[in-house]
């Protein structure tokens, strides 16, 4: 992609331009399914997972950071180097150390059946929901991830940060229609709503489930509340409305996990 040991300092190096065109367009990721990353954290990840990336950068001063170097070295990746003034032009972050990959975009083929733990995301537009949502899921090892059209996208540099490495654990499919998981579902289909008689603390969830969580305002949509097969209710102080949609994913799957031990 580039060459691997070249230190850009002019704003019209075509590599940096391409880094640049990837950080800041969420259009032009999608349209060449690629992502980027940015920290050490989510790079060692991806690393020990996949291995070198199509393209790293790491600014002049990052190069010296003590962490960034001897990563870089241990995993033999080499970095094109960006001037700090180029690297802070394409980052994202505030306060980062100066690492960036541009690694493609898992694209795992949607499964023929939905016949173990799995999580459906519908329309949750919130980053940070949905990154934490899937932090959630990889704690409580349920491997596969299931997303609406409509739902954040799950590689956008706000949920990978949200997510802290939880992306490389599961199995994500996005933009995936209703219609499409409801012919492949071998398991229980679970919502959660208040009012719901059964309270989730009395549920026996031993067996594998599919968890449907709706959008921040509305829920579920019609259709996909049609064929939840039980709703369970998460119980919680008097006068209290609803939590978090997150909060909520972490209690179920977690009681679901405490069941089974």
């Amino acid at each position: 992609m580039t060459e691997p040991s070249r230190r850009i300092s002019s704003r019209d190096n075509p590599t940096f331009r391409e880094l640049a065109v990837l950080a800041h367009s969420a259009r032009e990721r999608r349209r060449l399914g690629r992502s980027v990353l940015e920290g050490v954290h989510l790079c060692e990840a991806w690393l020990q997972r996949h291995g070198p990336p199509p393209l790293a950068a790491v600014s002049t001063s990052g190069r010296a950071h003590p962490e960034v170097g001897p990563l870089l070295a241990r995993h033999g990746v080499a970095a094109v180097e960006l001037a700090d003034e180029l690297f802070a032009a394409v980052s994202t972050l505030q306060h980062g150390v100066g690492l960036a990959f541009v690694v493609d975009t898992p694209r795992p083929g949607l499964p023929a059946s939905i016949d173990r733990d799995a999580v459906y995301l519908d329309r949750i537009q919130d980053p940070g929901n949905v990154g934490t949502l899937l932090r959630s899921c990889a704690a409580a090892g349920v491997g596969t991830v299931l997303t609406a059209p409509g739902t954040a996208w799950c590689w956008s540099p706000k949920v990978l940060r949200a997510g802290m490495g939880a992306h490389f654990h599961l199995s994500i499919h996005e933009a995936v229609p209703w219609g499409a998981v409801r012919t492949r579902l071998e398991v229980e289909a679970i919502g959660t709503r208040v009012g719901a008689a059964e309270s989730l603390f009395d549920a026996d969830l031993r067996g594998a489930a599919l968890w449907l969580l709706g959008n921040e305002g509305e829920g579920l949509s019609d259709e996909i509340a049609a064929d939840v097969a039980r709703w369970v209710r998460i119980p919680q102080a008097e006068g209290v409305e609803s939590m978090n949609v997150a909060a909520a994913a972490a209690v179920c799957l977690f009681e679901q996990r405490r069941q089974r031990a």
